[in-house]
């Protein structure tokens, strides 16, 4: 069993996203199904995404950005930014950070 936490940094101000709209699906045979939703805190974090451990499957983590550059009077190209994800059997704990700016995103497995 597995939990999530994410991090959200604008790169081009330099500081963390906060205010940013987080949405948590995993994928079953024929669709995708909410499992939470969240804000990011002050500090652009979202640590209790999942307050109970997910089973291995087949996730994606969707980060509103569009809304948060809009709120900051930024223009965006991407509306939205969204991690396609596999958790394996063995479970732990999977940090996943977006680095984000109004033209690029990008993501890795943190710690």
């Amino acid at each position: 069993m597995s939990t999530i936490s994410t991090h959200i940094l604008d790169t081009a101000l330099g500081k963390p996203a906060a205010g940013v709209a987080i949405r948590l699906e995993q994928k079953n045979a024929d669709d995708w199904l909410p499992l939470a939703q969240g804000v990011t805190n002050a500090d652009g974090r979202l640590g209790d995404l999942t307050p109970q451990a997910l089973a291995a499957g087949h996730y994606r983590l969707t980060a509103a950005i569009g809304d948060y550059f809009a709120a900051g009077g930024r223009d965006a190209l991407y509306v939205t930014a969204q991690i396609d994800f596999a958790i394996a059997a063995h479970g732990g704990h999977y940090h996943l950070p977006f680095l984000i700016s109004p033209w690029s995103w990008s993501t890795y497995r943190g710690s």
